[in-house]
């Protein structure tokens, strides 16, 4: 840096990152206040621009703590430096208004409230006292009210609300802690909340503090409510009343799902639920996601989550959220509130006010609503977290997007669809890949609507405009056949098409860092996917780089009676599954006494004919099989209910059991014909369903510990990545990770990616960044 005569330099700083939205500005101005330098700060389309002059010690000092302590919602990925001529100075450093300009910047998440704005909402000498949207740049809404970038309020869902002449000074103060946060407002110039009743359900409508208490005595008498929140509507009812939880279950047709519970304050969880160290700082950070808990006896009402190993929990995210529980003073009213996805089965979200009032009719018995308009549906984000404090994250959403994740290698603009299940896309270009939020499966024409909504808003917000599409390879799926209508209108009119597995291996590898340079064996095991022979995958260890893949061993298969549609009942799947293991489906077996004497005939006529029998290898259908097999789940009223229900069995035996059963492990694949003729000796010899469900879960523990072994002679390879929606399993995913580290392998679990269908599109985004090989 080279001094002019009067002694003054001049630096022009480019930050690149999450950096708009966040209150960097006034942290830049505060900190070049102090230091007594001249010069501006301004947002762009790609960062934050700076200009900084002064002396050259005051300069350097400048840049040296530009990074050290940035706001808390900031994320500085990239920081860019040169020298300026110098301009002269009046001493003042100024926030500038907007440049547009080319290039991108990153939008931050959706964050829960902050502990000054919680603050001001209950304290009653605030202005915002009470004020349901009371926020700064601390905490509140940006992806989900940003309508493009730069991120500035005629960019948001608040540009219909003019601010009033206190919040227009708080936020052009750079000294304020809502300087320039885009979403600031108070009671005097909105948003409003409204109360919506139902006709017939003698509900008086409100609005605003009367909505709210309105809304809380609705709660206490065991009435259902639909929620406003960020990105959608929530559908919610006092979690220990039985009589409002059965209704709401069976107005939404959710079959024997879980819900998940929002409780008033972590007090309130630990009443619920074993919480740890780790488990307590997911719930209670700035994401707030529902984080799966171990529960306790408790007074939750029996149809909350029935069958399953963990209770859901969240905590209040929104001033909303935090009011409906009610501040000290109010008449106490429930602690804890079933808050579901305001959506009928099947479709996705609600976010617009006037679908919610016919589409969610008939489910709630009133409507708190507000007037904000909710830019994108973003879903709650679900995590749970493992023995070692790391998270796993199972659906990604609210308080994760659209934060991008750094890539190993670069890709050209592209568009990854994800799958047909638990749906996610992700836009790539560069190093950066961003998931869009959560959409849900994709057999909906509303649910394919809103994934090209859900498109458009990312490409707005990202800048990326997609040059080729790339999507699963299954000629049946919605999402394929969306992929080949989009690719149709790109300059690559046609799409890469990825297998399955092979997706679900590349996502591990993507997301922790690896260059594919070196393939990994990957185990890859889930409920289905297409393979490449026409039968249905599932059950895979395949040899795996970003360029193709080469399947090394997988579960033999079996008949899959009815196709998809045999799914619902697993016990079909295990008279299919003895059959193929010549083993006898006799009258005392669990799985005959569930069928029906016309079931048994039919599926008899299926299997010796072979009629409407797909085979398939998946790790999915065998762990529905075993759960039939004892006892534990004939019907599934929901997608994984049977491995559920068999893991929580085997969680309540884990720690008195070590037993395991074993696969036959040959040339043509992993053979269950004897582990499950292992669980039919057991079922006769008296055997608790416990016991036997985790020496299943250890038997196949023990297979991928020894397919992982063959691998590694075969070929040398010492990196394992293990995916797929049945390593959403905790048991599982531990034993399997223990005992592969133990044997020297190095293992890659999935994180902040879902190892399930909603990692998806990263696999495949990764797969068409490379040049394709044989697959």
């Amino acid at each position: 840096m080279t001094a002019t005569t009067t002694g003054a330099v001049r630096r022009r700083v480019v930050v690149r990152g999450t950096v708009q939205g966040v209150g960097f500005r006034p942290y830049v101005h505060r900190l070049a206040t102090d230091l007594t330098l001249s010069g501006f700060v301004s947002n762009t389309d790609y960062g934050v621009l700076i200009e900084v002059e002064g002396t050259p010690d005051g300069v350097s000092r400048f840049c040296d703590l530009l990074t050290a302590e940035p706001p808390p919602l900031a994320v500085v990925t990239a920081l860019g430096v040169e020298d300026v001529p110098v301009k002269g100075s009046d001493g003042a450093f100024t926030i500038r208004t907007t440049e547009r300009s080319t290039g991108r910047t990153q939008l931050p998440p959706d964050t829960a409230t902050c502990a000054d704005c919680l603050r001001e909402l209950a304290d009653p000498a605030d202005p915002r006292h009470r004020h349901p949207f009371v926020t700064c740049t601390h905490c509140g809404p940006r992806f989900t009210i940003a309508t493009g970038m730069p991120y500035d309020r005629a960019a948001t869902t608040m540009s219909g609300f003019p601010m009033c002449p206190r919040c227009a000074r708080e936020y052009g103060d750079p000294g304020d802690r809502r300087f320039h946060a885009q979403p600031v407002a108070c009671p005097d110039c909105g948003p409003r909340l409204s109360l919506v009743p139902a006709p017939g359900t003698g509900i008086e409508p409100a609005r605003d503090a009367d909505a709210l208490a309105a809304a809380r005595v609705a709660l206490a008498d065991g009435r259902i409510l639909a929620v406003k929140g960020l990105g959608g509507y929530h559908l919610a009812c006092d979690a220990e009343n039985a009589r409002a939880v059965d209704t709401l279950r069976a107005r939404k047709e959710r079959g024997g799902k879980p819900f998940a519970v929002m409780c008033a304050e972590l007090a309130d969880v630990e009443r619920l639920a074993e919480v740890s160290d780790a488990e307590r700082a997911a719930l209670t950070g700035p994401r707030r996601p529902i984080v799966l808990l171990r529960p306790r006896p408790s007074r939750l009402a029996p149809g909350v989550c029935p069958g399953s190993p963990h209770l859901g929990v969240l905590l209040p995210y929104t001033p909303v959220h935090t009011l409906l529980f009610g501040l000290p003073g109010d008449p106490p009213g429930p602690r804890a509130l079933v808050m579901t996805s305001g959506n009928r089965s099947g479709e996705p979200i609600v976010t617009d006010d006037a679908e919610a009032l016919t589409r969610l009719a008939g489910l709630a018995d009133a409507w708190l609503v507000h007037d904000r308009p909710i830019a994108s549906p973003c879903d709650d984000s679900l995590l749970r977290v493992r023995a070692d404090g790391t998270e796993q994250v199972l659906r990604r959403s609210r308080g994760y997007v659209p934060r991008p994740l750094r890539l190993p290698f670069t890709v050209r603009p592209t568009l990854a669809v994800g799958g047909d299940l638990k749906n996610a896309l992700c836009l790539g270009e560069g190093d950066l890949a961003w998931f869009g939020p959560h959409i849900g499966d994709m057999g909906e024409l509303t649910t394919l609507d809103a994934a090209r909504r859900a498109e458009s808003h990312l490409r707005r917000l990202t800048g990326v405009h997609p040059e080729r599409v790339a999507a699963d390879r299954h000629p049946g799926y919605h999402s394929a056949r969306w992929a080949h209508r989009r690719a149709a209108e790109l300059p690559d009119r046609t799409p890469v098409l990825v297998q399955h597995h092979h997706a679900h291996i590349a996502s591990a590898m993507a997301e922790h860092g690896l260059d594919g340079t070196t393939p990994v064996i990957g185990v890859a095991f889930d409920g289905t996917g297409y393979g490449d022979d026409g039968t249905v995958w599932g059950g895979e260890v395949l040899l795996a780089d970003y360029t193709g893949f080469r399947r090394f061993t997988h579960l033999l298969p079996a008949p899959l009676p009815g196709g998809d549609a045999g799914v619902a009942n697993p016990c079909r799947l295990a008279l299919a599954r003895l059959w193929a293991a010549g083993l006898p489906r006799d009258p005392d077996l669990p799985s005959v006494a569930a069928c029906t004497p016309q079931e048994l005939a039919l599926l008899e006529r299926q299997l010796e004919r072979e009629v409407a029998c797909v085979p398939t290898s998946s790790m999915g259908r065998l762990f529905d099989a075993v759960a039939s097999l004892a006892g534990v789940c004939h019907r599934a009223g929901y997608e994984a209910q049977a491995a559920l229900e068999l893991e929580a069995a085997a969680a309540s035996a884990w720690g008195a059991e070590s037993a395991a059963y074993a696969f036959a492990i040959g040339p043509r694949g992993l053979d269950p014909a004897p582990l499950l003729g292992s669980v039919v000796d057991d079922l006769r010899a008296g055997t608790p369903a416990p016991l036997i469900a985790a020496r299943f879960h250890r038997g196949v523990a023990r297979a991928v510990q020894d397919a992982c072994r063959s691998a590694r002679g075969a070929t040398g390879l010492t990196t394992v990545a293990l995916t797929g929606g049945v390593f959403a399993n905790a048991l599982l995913e531990a034993e399997c990770a223990a005992l592969l580290a133990g044997d020297g392998f190095t293992v890659l679990r999935h994180g902040e990616v879902p190892p399930n269908d909603g990692g998806l599109a990263l696999g495949q985004l990764a797969v068409a960044a490379h040049p394709r090989g044989k697959e």
